[in-house]
């Protein structure tokens, strides 16, 4: 009876212990199976030589988790042109100096009217002298002494006006001069007022003595303003070689800025299609792009830097309207193209990896 006892214990443990493998078993395939599936759909990034080109493949998941998005190129029409440096002139000089030719002049009208008058009164003398000596000889000699006195006065104011109008015109040249001694000068008067800056913008030599009329000059804040030729500055920047000209922008810029202008080479318009300066990344000292050839391929291709316009790059050649540019993300996919390919980043055995 013991022995029969015990044999149907036994029994009992054995088909507990059969339905609890048969209730794990599953449990533990369908978490291998889901972990092998989380691994076949894990995005990967792979490297490919296609038709001569690096292609950077990316999964559209990694494409999603690395924000990377992507826009069609457009045809644009732009001038063609160059950068040049430009400077937001100080122009407390010239106000000064303007300040100092209206005392000069005054200087001179006063001397002037004194001169005349002291003449008149030596020439009244002089004739009463001769008509019988109606004055005295002494009386002649002194109206005589104040005349020349005079006229030496105001051949001294004529000289310093001269001279502060010459220092005007050969630190600001004689479209500002002749503006700040105009009492109507509306060009002075929004100077004075700071709505307009004056700017000197150096150009290259090949511009000759025709630089263009209008230039796009770059504001601290990202824009762009608008400038106007005045004239050829009669003062140059040390720091940078070429041809210096005036221009005129009306906009609140500060005094003594250094900022970048652009300026066109040819009235004719080029036609071409705008890559965005986001869309540009810099490798070996040269600007690329990313186009993307397929749902997750990505080649990078040259883009001119000479061809740099407002707001971004104008290439001819090389691309295709509509082409699929990475607007977001470039960098990315070029980290991913330049690094080395199979060299594992996991360490396989955790306790010596502090090695």
């Amino acid at each position: 009876m013991k022995f029969r006892l015990i044999f149907l214990s036994i029994l009992s443990l054995a088909l507990c212990a059969g339905a609890g493998w048969y209730i794990i078993n599953p449990a533990f395939d369908d978490s291998g199976a889901s972990t092998a599936a989380a691994a076949q759909s894990a995005p990967a990034t792979a490297i490919q030589t296609i038709n001569g080109e690096t292609v950077v493949v990316v999964s559209p998941d990694a494409q999603r988790a690395g924000h990377i998005e992507v826009a069609p190129l457009a045809a644009v029409t732009s001038q063609s042109g160059i950068r040049a440096d430009a400077t937001v002139i100080d122009l407390q000089p010239l106000f000064d100096l303007r300040n100092r030719v209206a005392s000069a002049r005054a200087d001179v009208d006063t001397f002037a009217a004194q001169a005349a008058s002291s003449r008149t009164q030596y020439e009244g003398s002089r004739t009463l002298f001769n008509d019988d000596r109606n004055v005295s000889q002494k009386s002649l000699l002194a109206a005589q002494a104040t005349m020349q006195g005079d006229a030496a006065k105001l051949q001294a104011a004529r000289v310093t006006l001269d001279g502060l109008a010459g220092t005007m015109r050969q630190q600001f040249g004689d479209a500002l001069a002749n503006a700040a001694t105009t009492p109507a000068s509306t060009l002075f008067q929004r100077l004075q007022t700071g709505q307009s800056v004056l700017l000197r913008v150096t150009l290259p030599s090949s511009f000759g003595t025709t630089p263009p009329e209008r230039i796009v000059v770059d504001t601290p804040s990202g824009g762009m303003v608008p400038a106007q030729r005045l004239s050829a500055s009669p003062l140059a920047d040390p720091t940078v070689q070429g041809m210096p000209w005036f221009y005129v922008a009306d906009s609140a810029l500060p005094a003594n800025l250094r900022t970048s202008a652009r300026v066109p080479t040819s009235s004719e318009a080029v036609s071409g299609l705008l890559i965005p300066e986001q869309a540009v990344v810099w490798y070996g000292g040269q600007t690329w792009t990313y186009v993307r050839t397929a749902h997750d391929r990505f080649t990078r291709r040259y883009v001119p830097a000479a061809n740099e316009g407002d707001h971004g790059f104008i290439v001819t050649a090389g691309f295709q309207a509509g082409d699929q540019i990475v607007t977001q993300g470039a960098q990315l996919l070029l980290s991913e193209e330049i690094k080395p390919q199979g060299i594992g980043t996991a360490c396989k055995d955790p306790p010596e990896c502090d090695d």
